[in-house]
């Protein structure tokens, strides 16, 4: 059948918007790494799935033993075992960084280029080499630089991944969600929820970190990265690759600060800096409140939930000291402290305002809401949704001419996996009218194409109901799945 037939396959990805889940990943057409909670929420090989060495469960225990440990002798389990287990986790169609090659082309030979590859390294003599440096639009109109790094490097940063997790896992705080291990958005999102719900929250701070991995000191990060990491040979990795600087159009640029968004090691490095700016100072810090105080971060992303307005507003200003102390700063104008919870359109109303404001947190908008109870009616955020579509649109007449069992299997695809991230309890509405949408723009795109206008809307009703699924929900409710994983042992934090 032509719709089997490979020449037929659209192949063009659609790439996600910033702070999307995946946004960093989609443009090596990595699998998702920010999913729902099945998934693991750091590059696959951060995962334990794909085996951990006995060497690196003792490294575990002692990290989680002794806290202010420093571990000096790291570098041995960087071995061949570590570079091929990292190798098979990689995904095989990834893009290709400045030297060009691809995974089938390095699997050639396969033993001994890591064979080769861990002798450099243990010599000293790796060099990375610099990331090809490409762009991802933004919501907003602007764009999100990603650093493509070469296979080898993702080689060996994938490995230095899994020894600093070995140690790091043990001292992150439980609010701290993304790009960890067995941790994935859709955490996040339950333990906000559930935290809203059922703590004494009327005030939300959303807060997000202007231009956050371009920003990052890298003198600073390498002094908290010794805190716990006392192998020179590793220091030294880390600082080469901060220091590889980034190709863009043949021109080679350094980078003076920050971690290039795509490369394997940056979203730990990124992790630990705030790890010790943000995180053990807010959890210092809220000891001092007089209400409750409640806080999820996602990477850069974070939304702190107050009981009192006046603990907020303390909070808000003192965090901006401290950020411009590591040299960061709140974005203006995607920081917002708002009223929000369960009396917020109580309280509101009777001060003859409208109904409580709303925010954004990891795609979704958030809203109160009031049924048998109070609970934080979540949605997919317009301006992705709107976004979405058009780049359907855009790649629909791209392939106006391919057959459309071809573009149906395409476009059947693209929406389960939109289901798959977005359809939450209480979110149907959105995505049955994103379904319909994406069936109008399909119709319009193949009556460009016939000439005669023999289809019209009722022939179009029954392809749209073959090739579109409809939305079913995908994920229970927060608390629910929350009590589930949590089982008891982490409360809300």
């Amino acid at each position: 059948m032509e719709g089997h037939r490979k020449s037929d396959r659209v192949v063009v990805p659609e790439k996600r918007p910033n702070n999307a889940p995946g946004a960093a990943e989609d443009v090596e057409e990595r699998t998702l790494t920010k999913g729902n909670t099945k998934e693991p929420a750091a590059p696959r090989m951060q995962s334990r799935e794909h085996g951990v060495s006995r060497g690196l469960g003792r490294v575990r225990e002692a990290a989680q033993r002794d806290k202010e440990q420093k571990f000096t002798g790291l570098l041995h389990h960087i071995d061949e075992e570590a570079l091929l287990r990292t190798f098979r986790a990689m995904n095989r169609r990834a893009a290709a960084g400045v030297d060009g090659v691809t995974w089938k082309q390095y699997e050639e030979g396969l033993g001994e280029r890591l064979k080769d590859l861990c002798g450099r390294i243990h010599r000293g003599s790796y060099r990375p080499q610099p990331s090809r440096r490409t762009f991802i639009p933004k919501t907003d109109g602007t764009r999100r630089a990603l650093g493509i790094a070469a296979l080898e490097d993702k080689l060996v940063q994938g490995a230095v991944v899994a020894v600093l997790n070995a140690i790091y896992e043990a001292d992150f705080l439980g609010f701290s969600y993304g790009f960890r291990p067995g941790r994935g958005p859709h955490d996040a999102l339950d333990a906000l929820s559930v935290a809203i719900q059922t703590k004494k929250v009327n005030y939300i701070l959303d807060a997000d970190i202007r231009g956050y991995f371009d920003t990052i000191d890298h003198e600073m990060l390498l002094q908290l990265v010794q805190e716990r990491v006392g192998d020179p040979r590793v220091l030294q990795l880390i600082e080469r690759w901060l220091k590889a600087g980034v190709v863009e159009e043949g021109q080679w640029q350094a980078n003076a600060a920050g971690t290039p968004q795509g490369a394997t090691i940056s979203p730990l490095l990124a992790n630990i800096y705030l790890h010790h700016v943000l995180d053990q100072w807010a959890h210092a810090w809220r000891k001092t409140c007089k209400g409750e105080v409640v806080i999820v971060r996602y990477a850069d992303d974070f939304v702190v939930g107050f009981q009192y307005e006046q603990d907020a507003k303390a909070f808000q200003a003192a965090l901006q000291t401290r950020l411009r102390e590591h040299h960061l700063e709140l974005h203006p104008d995607k920081t917002r402290l708002i009223e929000f919870g369960r009396y917020a359109q109580e309280r509101r109303a009777k001060r003859g305002e409208g109904k409580p404001e709303t925010f954004n947190f990891l795609g979704f908008t958030h809203i109160c809401a009031r049924g048998e109870g109070f609970w934080v009616k979540r949605l997919p955020m317009k301006a992705r949704s709107r976004a979405k579509l058009r780049k359907l649109k855009e790649t629909l007449k791209r392939n106006m001419h391919r057959p459309v069992a071809v573009i149906g299997a395409w476009l059947g695809r693209v929406l389960a996996g939109y289901y798959a991230y977005f359809a939450v309890p209480g979110a149907m509405w959105p995505l049955d009218k994103m379904r319909r949408q994406l069936g109008y723009l399909w119709f319009k795109v193949l009556r460009r194409r016939d000439q005669l206008r023999v289809l019209n809307w009722a022939k179009m009703t029954s392809i749209v109901d073959r090739w579109l699924p409809r939305p079913q929900r995908m994920h229970p409710l927060p608390i629910v799945r929350f009590a589930v994983r949590t089982q008891g042992k982490s409360p809300v934090r």
